[in-house]
């Protein structure tokens, strides 16, 4: 996967755009950031201040007030409790920063997500996304909790020692002056090759992800066609390539810390020699060179992690620049700014107006084209035909999961493109033709269909969805917990407690999507059973393939291509011939 150029409606990416997109979430805790600062501010004090303390303390070995000593150690020793107290102060604010605005972002990342559109998911895979919320987070809690406060007091330590080595000798101080630009050139140029590597070798790791969940989401499919070899090859060639980045981004790093540390400390080699001059001259005392020497190479080291630290930054600086993508992104579907609200009761009259739609990622072929429908309040419209004919797209127009290019579609009078989505589809109850069951117990995912709703009225739908006798047979009737995606039950059993859900709804509109696809004979019967007392009073629009099952509908309407071809009762369309006729003898042969 190659980097995508930018769009000219995307806003600029860079570092700034990175940084204030962590700022957004960093700045409600103002007080542990000052907290963090003001430790880190007398912790990188506390540092610059030992050379000092020593270099008193070595020259009163050689000088008369010898007694002085004693107190020179016990400030050395103050000074090194005060260190040990800000670093670790220091160290559990900036942490606690860093863990506060990661669970922050991973929060108002998914609250983004779960209102994005499918489109949306059409042109992102949900494993990169998850690699995201996960590798990337952890990068940028890395910077937040870490690598910032790193570099701040290495910075500091940097600028406040180099001020400390000019007032203390000048002339030494030259020599770091030569060194230090040539540092922070090398850190900028070699650090910006750094950043890019880290985005793809992140690009790679979230490849990496999305192969996994795909592989082992289709496990099933894997091993029924002996696949595992070939699965393996393609997840080895994903590894390969993202250690292949990783390893360009590593060495670069490396040769990054060899130039500068190569260039630090052969200027303080250099700053050596001349101080060993000028101690033997007399122009500087043995505890006046040594505290040079300690602070010199304090503030070498403090220029030596500046580069390893903006390596780090500049990575982590990815990271979040991916993270902002997707907090960035838009929903394809907005409810209007000011939306019309649906009543609290309705109708259930539904109105497709000359409705047109193309896929996102089929633009070269309409899904629905022209497509006029009136379903009245109470009405049973089966929806036939074969794959591809877009049966499934009116229900996803309906639910309101994509917008049609051209067209409308109301609910009753409201045309719901007006409507807050939440809204009107309150009203509406859904079982997909693949079963969707969440890791948690049988009874709560039931309950997905009315919150509120107590376990006697949760019994009530299992019963009416034929899902009562199999739930009561498990180890903890309906406290079972189903694991993910519901892999426990057969499914046939899935398919019941996705109809027990809809059942619980009790909405006015029922859109069923081949809602008896996964059942025996024996259960579909029992569901069909189920289905006709709850499909009595509602509108409902049902999609099957076996015609078996739509026979007792009011209507049934015949759908090729996009658009209808046919509707009428199954006697009609049976004796009117045509495409409804070829599926029929089809399933049913000489018994219709």
């Amino acid at each position: 996967m190659t980097d995508e150029p930018r769009r000219e409606d995307e806003p600029p990416k860079g570092p700034l755009t990175n940084l204030k997109t962590l700022w957004h979430f960093v700045r409600p805790y103002k007080g542990h950031m000052l907290a963090a600062l003001f430790f880190l501010i007398i912790g990188s004090g506390s540092v610059l201040s030992i050379p000092g303390a020593m270099g008193d303390a070595v020259d009163g070995f050689s000088q008369e007030n010898a007694a002085l000593v004693n107190q020179y150690f016990y400030v050395l020793g103050v000074v090194v409790v005060l260190l040990a107290f800000a670093t670790s102060a220091r160290f559990y604010f900036v942490s606690w920063i860093g863990e506060r605005v990661v669970a922050d972002i991973r929060k108002a990342i998914f609250n983004r997500l779960v209102h994005l559109s499918p489109e949306f998911f059409e042109e992102n895979r949900p494993g990169e996304i998850v690699s995201r919320l996960t590798a990337d987070t952890t990068l940028v809690q890395s910077i937040v909790g870490s690598s910032v406060s790193v570099w701040l007091r290495n910075f500091l330590t940097a600028i406040v020692g180099s001020i400390m080595l000019s007032i203390q000798s000048p002339e030494l101080m030259l020599g770091i002056a030569i060194v230090v630009p040539l540092v922070l050139v090398t850190i900028v140029l070699m650090g910006r090759r750094v950043k890019k590597l880290s985005r793809k070798s992140q690009d790679r790791v979230a490849d990496v992800g999305a192969q996994v969940n795909e592989s082992l989401s289709s496990l099933n499919i894997v091993q029924a066609f002996t696949r595992e070899a070939e699965e393996s090859r393609r997840f080895s060639g994903r590894v390969e390539q993202a250690f292949s980045i990783a390893r360009i981004r590593i060495l670069v790093r490396a040769l990054l810390t060899a130039m500068v540390i190569s260039l630090i400390f052969g200027g303080i080699a250099m700053i050596l020699y001349k101080g060993a001059q000028d101690v033997m001259s007399g122009a500087m005392s043995g505890g006046d060179m040594l505290s040079f020497i300690m602070l010199a190479v304090i503030v070498a080291g403090a220029f030596g992690a500046l580069s390893e630290v903006y390596g780090e930054l500049q990575r982590a600086a990815g990271a979040a620049g991916r993270l902002a993508e997707l907090l960035r992104a838009e929903s394809k579907i907005k409810t209007p700014v000011n939306p019309i609200a649906m009543p609290e009761t309705i109708n259930g009259d539904i109105h497709f107006d000359d409705v047109t739609f193309y896929y996102p990622s089929k633009p070269e072929r309409a899904a629905l084209r022209g497509f006029t429908l009136d379903v009245k309040a109470g009405e049973t419209i089966a929806l036939v035909g074969p794959s591809g004919a877009g049966k499934t797209t009116v229900l996803q127009m309906l639910l309101r999961f994509y917008d049609p290019q051209l067209g409308s579609i109301r609910i009753d009078d409201t045309d719901i493109k007006m409507t807050d989505p939440t809204d009107f589809r309150s009203h509406l109850a859904f079982v997909p033709q693949e079963t969707i069951l969440f890791a948690d117990t049988v009874a709560e995912n039931i309950r997905y269909g009315r919150l509120d709703a107590n376990l006697d009225a949760i019994k009530e739908a299992a019963r009416s969805a034929a899902a009562i006798e199999f739930i009561e047979d498990q180890t903890n009737g309906f406290d079972t917990f189903l694991g993910e995606r519901g892999l426990r039950l057969s499914g046939g059993q899935r398919q019941r407690l996705a109809i027990a859900r809809a059942v619980l709804r009790d909405a006015p509109i029922l859109l069923l999507d081949e809602a008896t696809s996964a059942l025996d004979a024996e259960s579909e019967q029992k569901v069909q059973i189920a289905l006709d007392h709850l499909m009595e009073g509602r509108t409902t629009i049902v999609i099957a393939h076996r015609l078996a099952t739509v026979k007792k509908a009011d209507r049934i309407i015949v759908m090729d291509g996009g658009k209808i071809v046919a509707e009428g009762t199954h006697s009609d369309l049976v004796k009117n011939g045509g495409l409804y006729k070829r599926l029929a003898d089809l399933q049913f042969g000489d018994s219709i």
